[in-house]
């Protein structure tokens, strides 16, 4: 997980700048939190499991819900990772 947050702290200073943890900068639109480590673990977390449960869902080939699409474009830009949807 640290290097994991390595590459968010790097993608973070590279894409949206130089700032303090807790401070927010401008990203694709939206206000991007720079999260601390436990801030960023928790939001890892939550982006795996919801994107393990929409390749779940496009294998079964079951309707997509709106919801499941938003949280991951949300996680997506607080990880400073690039949109897949």
């Amino acid at each position: 997980m640290v290097e994991e947050f390595r590459a968010y702290l790097h993608r973070f200073e590279e894409k949206l700048g130089s700032c303090d943890f807790g401070e927010y900068a401008k990203h694709q639109g939206r206000l991007i939190k720079k999260l601390r480590y436990d801030e960023f673990e928790t939001k890892l977390r939550e982006f795996r499991e919801v994107t393990k449960a929409y390749a779940e869902i496009l294998e079964r080939g079951d309707t997509i819900n709106d919801v499941l699409v938003k949280v991951i474009r949300e996680r997506s830009d607080e990880l400073v990772l690039e949109r897949t949807l």
